[in-house]
């Protein structure tokens, strides 16, 4: 049997926030690839190594996590304000499939640096020191990403003192601002809370009837108290992701939530929808360990909040769900907003399992319609590797 050598993809391996995957510029993929269908979706489920029975991606560039198994694919934008498309794709890690139904918050502070080395923005829009502002265009959810991003001798500084709780070591810090962060999800209308409440009655067969803040904002996330499933709030991941149990309940909430907010028509959709929607719980807070041995205390956080994503307790907190949390609390009556003590507010520090985390806000009602001009929060970002990515051809 003759065997085929293996194919060269010119590949950045970079961190994100408190993520990590693949970044591709659209140009360097293959013809059948750089459109979007099975042949893309291939090609990236082998480069992370998916889907792995083992739960391991030993044989890819993934890290057997939801935080690790993703890929980013960008290119030069024809739309007027924008320097360039971000297309995310996060890879199941035991099935075979992509979903491109969200983006990924913490990712989006790297495609700016990714974009200016990669060529992809105006050398005329860059300065050699200072910094430089990359518009975004996220394609998955057709939102404006505006990137602050640290420029020294024309390059774009990684090296700094700013530190994000889930990232062991110092880097530059990168400013993010998420325009009109309202996701316009298909079937929700283009609504921050597509029931029209700000909470809501979820009734979910087996565990009951729970009161549910459903919000469109980032991502879609649906914000339930952690006293009503038998939590603190204070839990770090071995509490969640050990207990076969809990995650069970945590998707069958998940998935009766995403029916109630028109993002899927039938419950058994939502196998198939893993990414979004996000679904987090909420506390007022309460000291507690994190899983570094940092000691958080009540009086240096607003709220408590612990998050889902791909059927486990987030290390940390996903960006896009960080949005959600501040817009959530910018709006009063919303249980995020209650867990943070209520009233207006245009800025939150949650705890998570790795630490702390500000997001600021800015919530405006007009004819009984909320909307958010903008959610503003700082990551950092660093390549980790570049050079080629090979698959067997």
């Amino acid at each position: 049997m003759k065997y085929q050598p293996q194919i060269k993809i010119p590949a950045t391996y970079m961190r994100g926030g408190t993520s990590k995957g693949v970044f591709f510029r659209l140009q360097d993929l293959p013809e059948a690839a750089q459109q979007p269908g099975a042949a893309r979706d291939q090609l990236l489920l082998r480069v992370i190594g998916s889907p792995d029975p083992y739960s391991k991606q030993i044989d890819g560039m993934g890290g057997a996590t939801s935080s690790t198994s993703k890929t980013v694919i960008l290119s030069r934008s024809a739309r007027p304000g924008h320097d360039v498309d971000y297309l995310f794709g996060q890879v199941s890690i035991d099935q075979a499939f992509v979903d491109w139904s969200g983006n990924c918050g913490n990712l989006s502070a790297a495609v700016g640096a990714f974009a200016i080395s990669g060529g992809l923005v105006d050398p005329a829009r860059v300065p050699r020191d200072g910094v430089a502002v990359v518009r975004v265009w996220q394609a998955n959810i057709g939102k404006t990403i505006i990137a602050h991003i640290p420029m020294t001798n024309g390059e774009v500084r990684e090296t700094g003192d700013f530190e994000l709780d889930g990232v062991t070591f110092p880097a530059a810090e990168v400013q993010l601002e998420f325009m009109d962060p309202a996701a316009e999800e298909e079937g929700a209308g283009g609504a921050m809370f597509p029931t029209g409440q700000v909470v809501d009655e979820l009734e979910v067969p087996g565990i009951g009837t729970l009161k549910a803040t459903m919000i469109n904002a980032g991502i879609p996330t649906i914000f339930i108290n952690a006293n009503a499933v038998g939590y603190s709030g204070t839990e770090l991941q071995d509490a969640i992701n050990g207990d076969a149990r809990a995650l069970a309940m945590f998707e069958t909430i998940r998935a009766h939530g995403a029916l109630r907010m028109g993002l899927i028509k039938y419950l058994s959709e939502a196998a198939t929808r893993q990414h979004t929607p996000k679904v987090a719980f909420v506390a007022p807070p309460a000291g507690y360990v994190a899983s570094s041995g940092k000691q958080v205390a009540a009086g240096d956080i607003d709220l408590l909040v612990r998050a889902l994503s791909m059927g486990k307790l987030h290390h940390a907190m996903m960006g896009t769900a960080a949005v959600a949390i501040g817009t959530a609390a910018a709006i009063p009556g919303t249980l995020v907003n209650l867990a943070a003590g209520g009233g207006e507010r245009n800025a939150v520090r949650f705890g998570h399992p790795s630490g702390t985390l500000r997001v600021g806000a800015e919530a405006v009602q007009q004819n009984g319609e909320w909307s958010v001009k903008k959610a503003v929060m700082s990551r950092s970002a660093r390549v980790l590797m570049e050079g080629w990515v090979r698959i067997p051809a």
